[in-house]
């Protein structure tokens, strides 16, 4: 195995028992990065013959050489007791498939807490849709180290579903073009489509904004002209009491009553 920083991950955290779902991830990272990854997913390609090709010499070499050094990666960062235990196997995919035995009840209640968080996450309007669509492709590369299975269709779907409204005309076009979007082609092209958002918004804000700024001095207008003729009408109306009436009175005959 090349010399990789990463595999300190394994060293620094060796499996225990109790501690399967956090190791099992630090080893996907450095099989992944080894490029050792695959055989655990892919059957040994049967011995080549004498005569065979020198493709078909080549990929079985490399696919036991992987073996063998995912093994070593596995063996070198379990505890003494599991080393014994499991060194004696053959493929580094016996050894997984033992663990996942002994230890799968931690794996299990991972992976349904991984599948819950996926499927109720919804993104709140105004965040970011990057962060957003990298929080929920973490929880699928978790679920996929727990050994769950979503193809990718599914896996965008899922994705799909938890943007907001405000991205429904974004999904109607997917749904036109029907087009294959992987999990990094589908964060590209969300990016765009949450600037066009932002600038309509603004645009939006500032009309309204320049809309309210004219109409108060119209209606101020409007309010004086009608105020001042009510005011002027009322004072019209009113009597002064205090003044005495003039000529006589035409049951008594006197005046100024």
């Amino acid at each position: 195995m090349s010399f990789n920083p990463l595999s300190a991950i394994l060293k620094e955290h060796k499996l225990e028992g109790h501690n399967y779902i956090v190791w099992k991830q630090n080893l996907d990272i450095v099989l992944t990065a080894e490029e050792y990854k695959y055989v655990l997913t892919t059957e040994c390609p049967p011995e080549p013959a004498a005569n065979a090709s020198a493709t078909v010499k080549e990929t079985y070499r490399k696919w036991c050489k992987a073996n063998e050094m995912a093994k070593c990666c596995m063996l070198a960062s379990m505890s003494t007791v599991l080393q014994h235990q499991h060194q004696g196997m053959n493929t580094a995919t016996e050894i997984m498939n033992n663990l996942n035995n002994h230890f799968g009840t931690q794996n299990r209640a991972a992976k349904s807490l991984a599948f819950r968080s996926i499927m109720t996450k919804v993104m709140k309007e105004g965040t970011s849709v990057r962060d957003h669509v990298l929080e929920m492709m973490s929880h699928l590369n978790q679920i996929e180290i727990l050994g769950g299975i979503i193809d990718p269709e599914s896996q965008v779907t899922i994705i799909l579903q938890s943007l907001p409204s405000s991205y429904q005309q974004f999904k109607l076009n997917f749904e036109m073009n029907k087009r294959a979007y992987t999990l990094a082609e589908l964060l590209t092209e969300l990016q765009p489509a949450e600037d066009l958002m932002v600038q309509t918004k603004a645009a939006m804000m500032s009309s309204r904004s320049s809309s309210s700024g004219s109409k108060p001095g119209k209606g101020k207008k409007k309010a004086q002209n009608v105020v001042a003729p009510k005011i002027a009408k009322g004072k019209k109306k009113r009597v002064n009491t205090n003044k005495k009436q003039s000529g006589k009175c035409f049951k008594c005959g006197e005046k100024g009553h």
